[in-house]
């Protein structure tokens, strides 16, 4: 997974898969999410990052802890 804040654009990206995206969708406006053919998300784009995420330069990865 990569994450990617371009600040000259205001654009978050998070990439899931190096696949070849298929089909776009704007989901919610500003929230743009691409599939590979077999319909997997692929990356998810949100446009004015600033507006709608809290400090898009910033971030924070987490797994959570495995339940036995």
């Amino acid at each position: 997974m990569k994450v990617i804040y371009d600040p000259g654009t205001d654009t978050l990206t998070v990439i899931f898969s190096e696949n070849s995206v298929a089909e776009s969708d704007e989901d919610k406006p500003g929230v743009i999410l691409d599939y590979d053919e077999a319909g997997n998300l692929v990356s998810l784009e949100i446009l004015d990052a600033s507006r709608r995420v809290t400090l898009p330069g910033r971030i924070e990865y987490q797994v959570a802890p495995m339940l036995v």
